[in-house]
């Protein structure tokens, strides 16, 4: 018996390619693919689905998190593997957090993607180590703290250091301080020029009701 796939993904490319995967194995059966990762949970509601494979970025802005979330308190058998090519440091955790099976960094190795699904569908939760490792001024974003993380997620939304100190729980001091590690280490001048570059590269992505 072969599983049936919902792939959740808003580009072509990569939408196409995943659907050459399945196909390609007698174990899996492309069931439907779909670009707004909200549309999922109505799709699990009416038809069989065994796997998703989802994007975290999808069409609208919608979040392959926030429906995987959705899915697993409702079907909490149904499998999920996040797959996605950028490096946002927060994605890897939440997708833990809220019970996803699996997380996969897209690289276009079909062997590789299809030994994940079938251990994923044997039971198994396979997650990267680490984020990818991406270059950025003079470092990579593995030189970064998670709290460096944090405070330039905040950054990229033009707010003061007082009030990006206010959701993080921390003094504007401290968001100061971090600010200034973060430039020391990527030998930018400018907050803007760091917070520009980090977000071009995806290594934070914040959406707007965060």
């Amino acid at each position: 018996m072969a599983y049936n796939v919902l792939i959740v993904e808003d580009q072509a490319m990569p939408r196409r390619l995943m659907e050459i995967y399945v196909n390609s194995s007698e174990h899996f059966a492309h069931l439907l693919s779909i670009a707004n990762a909200s549309a999922a949970i109505s799709v699990c509601r009416t038809q069989p689905v065994d796997l998703i494979l989802m994007d975290v970025m999808t069409e609208l802005g919608h979040s392959g998190l926030d429906a995987a979330e959705e899915i697993k308190k409702e079907f909490p058998m149904i499998k999920i593997i996040i797959v996605t090519s950028l490096p946002e440091y927060s994605w890897l955790k939440r997708a833990k957090g809220i019970g996803v099976d699996s997380f996969w960094y897209k690289d276009g190795q079909k062997e590789s993607f299809l030994e994940v699904m079938e251990r994923t569908m044997a039971g198994a939760h396979i997650f990267p180590d680490e984020t990818p490792l991406v270059p950025i001024g003079n470092t990579t974003n593995h030189h970064f703290t998670e709290r460096e993380l944090d405070v330039l997620k905040e950054l990229t939304t033009g707010d003061s250091n007082a009030a990006i100190a206010e959701r993080l729980h921390i003094s504007a001091g401290t968001v100061k301080t971090h600010i200034q590690h973060l430039l020391e280490k990527t030998r930018f001048k400018t907050r803007t020029e760091l917070v520009a570059e980090a977000r071009s590269l995806g290594i934070v992505i914040r959406k707007k009701n965060q």
